[in-house]
């Protein structure tokens, strides 16, 4: 029964549909195995469990096992896979906290399975966490200690992931190249296919929409082979990218428009609607770029706040661990002061002022670790609130914030303007000069906006490119005036790439509490209406709407 064990479990992963089979075999003869052999058995139930989606089955299993298994490797494989199916299901508070503690274990972990696939997982972890600099680590370590075969294109793999989710991955770096290697010896065409579609995207980032369909033909019946519906739905919308890149706009609607209709989750439907707004808005079709636009920014917003959710909990996670230490240091003093006290009890009270002096620093370290902790919780929560590049309010905070100052103002009849910026053409910016360059220059508009603001005004990223103003207390005058200056502060700008020196425009809509009440969502209808009229007549320029629905330009 032992060689049927490794046998179910070196085929769970290479060749699934010979090990059912062997599974149900086992299941049917489980009072013949051994208690260790019984532990294996219910580890490769968990793993089918979790194969399945079943992810309730699985983590009960999972959790049964760490807690109970004799073996410490198969606690250290349950581990393992639990913390990769947290991350999968978007726990990522459980999932930080379980990394944390198996990073700690690692050093005692004996067991070669048990030791690669907690590197392998944590790697995967590190790299959704925002982590790349661990993530390359661990994955580093897995590649170093990978078994023969299908082991090498795991962590060359995950090393691939790691460099990737770092920006450090270009189309001929030789980690990617030994990765797409190492699963073709192993045999493994669904991480092959994945890494050529890696080199693909790789293409289209760096401007080499041929290259990147010529590799797309070549793979094409590899990935109907495999039918992972992932590899085949990144495919589609590489395919749609780069027919849109050379100018094919129509293929490229077909290709988009077979994404969407998939009705899959993740990027996929959010690339899509966007090239789906872009194509239609080249050829001037307003209502249906509109349409897709709207269904882009859902999606986009959505993998925004999944990506602020990931920092936020493992930076909580980080916090709850350095509490923790700061706990255990303060009851190894008190345990310490215990013991001085029982010493000094026989003393003079000359000593006892010396105990009373040593007691008091005791306290007052204490104090001052506490003033730290009280200090980087209150410096988290105001992170929280703000966008990571720009340091302005980030979309989540600055809604709430415009909520709230709308509703004062209503019940003392004041006025406000609120105002959406978009920045013209900027994916050009980014295919051009890199995503760094469009970074710096999303931090250069915020300090260029700034300068016309005033300190009771908010100031917020919506995602993306644009951006959101509520001026307090504004009139219609102040507000279009406010806004012709930021626009020509935008255009005013200098920013200069390796000589050359790119040109920044904005687009900009108004919405006035004068015309449309207080209502929030009332108000962003009518800015994004705005801004999307500035967008249609020419981009570069301040539109907007007044109280008979018509319009006023700057």
């Amino acid at each position: 029964m032992g060689a049927i064990l490794e046998q179910a479990d070196a085929l769970q992963d290479t060749d699934h549909a010979r090990s059912m089979p062997l599974l149900a075999l086992l299941n049917r003869e489980a009072a013949r195995l051994t208690p260790d052999q019984q532990w294996h058995l219910r580890y490769l139930d968990a793993w089918e469990a979790m194969y399945e989606s079943d992810y309730p089955k699985s983590e009960a299993l999972f959790r049964d096992i760490m807690r109970h298994a004799g073996n410490p490797a198969w606690a250290d494989r349950a581990s393992a896979l639990l913390l990769w199916q947290l991350v999968v299901t978007r726990r990522y508070p459980e999932a930080f906290e379980l990394a944390d503690r198996l990073a700690a274990r690692l050093p005692q972990a004996t067991d070669a399975k048990a030791r690669f696939a907690m590197l392998l997982n944590l790697s995967v972890s590190l790299a959704v966490a925002g982590q790349p600099d661990l993530a390359v680590r661990y994955a580093r370590m897995a590649l170093a200690e990978a078994p023969a075969g299908k082991g090498s294109c795991y962590s060359a793999d995950s090393l691939v992931v790691a460099l990737s989710s770092g920006h450090r991955l270009t189309f001929d770096s030789p980690e990617l190249q030994q990765a797409i290697h190492a699963c073709a010896a192993a045999k493994l065409p669904v991480f092959s296919t994945d890494l050529q579609l890696t080199v693909g995207d790789l293409y289209l980032y760096e401007g080499k929409p041929r290259k990147a369909l010529a590799l797309l033909d070549q793979i094409a019946s590899a990935i109907d082979a495999d039918g992972y519906i992932p590899n085949k739905l990144e495919a589609m919308v590489q395919r749609a990218r780069a027919l849109a890149a050379i100018g094919d706009d129509d293929a490229a609607r077909k290709a988009a428009l077979a994404v969407v209709a998939m009705q899959a989750t993740g990027d996929w439907p959010r690339d899509a609607y966007e090239l789906l707004y872009r194509i239609e808005k080249k050829q001037g079709h307003a209502s249906a770029a509109l349409d897709n636009y709207e269904k882009y920014v859902v999606l986009d917003n959505a993998y925004l706040d999944d990506v602020n959710v990931r920092t936020v909990a493992y930076e909580t996670v980080q916090q709850h661990v350095l509490l923790q230490k700061l706990q255990t240091e303060s009851l190894s003093r008190q345990n310490a002061l215990l013991r001085m006290r029982q010493q000094l009890d026989a003393k003079t009270a000359e000593t006892n002022r010396l105990y009373l002096a040593l007691l008091l620093m005791a306290l007052a370290s204490a104090a001052v670790w506490m003033f730290r902790l009280k200090r980087s919780q209150l410096r988290f929560k105001k992170l929280s609130h703000l966008d990571g590049l720009t340091a302005i309010f980030n979309r989540q905070h600055f809604m709430g914030e415009v909520g709230r100052t709308l509703h004062l103002l209503e019940r003392r009849a004041g006025t406000a303007c609120l105002v959406f910026i978009d920045l013209d053409h900027f994916k050009r910016i980014n295919d051009t000069y890199g995503h760094a360059m469009g970074d710096e220059v999303l931090r250069q508009v915020v300090v260029a906006s700034r300068q016309h603001l005033r300190q009771v005004d908010l100031f917020g990223r919506l995602g993306g490119e644009e951006f959101g103003i509520l001026l307090v207390e504004c009139s219609r005058g102040q507000g279009m005036a406010i806004a012709e200056r930021i626009r020509l502060a935008v255009e005013a700008m200098v920013v200069e790439c390796e000589g050359a020196v790119i040109a920044i425009s904005a687009s900009v809509g108004l919405a006035f509490t004068d015309a449309c009440g207080h209502d929030l969502q009332r108000l962003c209808r009518e800015a994004d209406a705005a801004l999307y009229r500035a967008k249609r007549s020419g981009r570069n320029r301040v539109v907007a709407d007044i109280e008979n629905n018509g319009l006023i330009e700057a």
